[in-house]
């Protein structure tokens, strides 16, 4: 199933989108028990996942898509953890080796704006750069999580836009990416919430950036270093993870401050990013 948040006539709903770009099941109008929030229908488990099912199977409370605008998809996560240098073509642009292991680093949950939200940007930046990224959010809790049971921990993937203020992460703040990654509108999400079970290979998956209509970013999971069940057992050798918690995976090659000369966006530009099986997200640079 493929999960979304969305406002319609001045209310904010939760429900399942019926194709990509397609109608949606209303899943709070169907069942008034189904939280407005993504965090708490994640939280539910296997409830919430078989009230979406009957809902899906009754065939009402069906919003036209033209009903409805989409919301990020989740907007409370406990945790928002981010995976850098993930991309073995994205290390060879740099000339850099490849990670030994998961370089790690967070956004905060201010950054998180809807699919078409606009990007407002700051005045403390003249380097904004982008950046496509997969994202896992987690279905239930764990500590010290093996490799092997990893998946069962995975609720389903998302896209996000992992824009960063290249200036601030990389020669300010004592090289500290946390400022740079973590401005307002610097974590547009959407638009949906795949589940897992309907995903195919989410290892071996196109991924690609557009500016203005012009390809920036054009790659695939298959380079990812550290894959879904990798990024799990690490991080919860030192953290608990949390259902709804979502990890930003890294970005392929492409991005505008390793190219020669360097590119960064300005006003005005319109960026999609968007990733195979899980659909893309638009938003304007205001």
């Amino acid at each position: 199933m493929r999960f979304v948040r969305y406002e319609t006539s001045g209310r904010q709903g939760l429900g399942v989108e019926l194709s990509e770009n397609g109608n949606v099941v209303d899943l709070t109008s169907f069942d008034s028990t189904v939280s407005t929030s993504m965090q708490a229908f994640i939280e539910g488990g296997q409830e919430s996942l078989h009230k979406a099912s009957k809902a899906v199977e009754s065939g009402k409370n069906v919003l036209q898509r033209d009903q409805i605008k989409l919301m990020a998809p989740i907007t409370d996560p406990g945790k928002i953890l981010c995976i850098g240098m993930n991309y073995r073509d994205h290390c060879e642009e740099q000339n850099l080796p490849v990670p030994k292991e998961p370089v790690v680093f967070s956004k905060f949950n201010s950054a998180i704006i809807g699919p078409s939200d606009a990007i407002k940007y700051p005045s403390e930046t003249e380097e904004l750069d982008w950046e496509v990224e997969l994202v896992i959010v987690m279905g239930k809790e764990g500590k010290n999580i093996p490799e092997a049971e990893a998946m069962n921990y995975v609720f389903g993937y998302t896209v996000a836009h992992d824009v960063s203020a290249r200036d601030w992460q990389l020669h300010r703040n004592g090289g500290q990416f946390l400022i740079g990654k973590s401005m307002d509108c610097f974590c547009p999400l959407g638009p949906a919430i795949v589940a897992k079970e309907d995903l195919k290979d989410p290892h071996n998956l196109r991924l690609w950036t557009l500016v203005n209509g012009i390809a920036k970013q054009d790659g695939n999971t298959s380079e990812m270093v550290f894959k879904t069940e990798a990024v799990i057992a690490f991080l919860s050798r030192f953290i608990t993870l949390k259902a709804g918690d979502i990890i930003l995976t890294g970005t392929p090659p492409g991005v505008g401050v390793f190219k020669n000369p360097p590119e960064f966006l300005k006003k005005g530009d319109v960026v999609e990013v968007g990733i195979e099986g899980i659909g893309s997200i638009t938003n304007k640079i205001e």
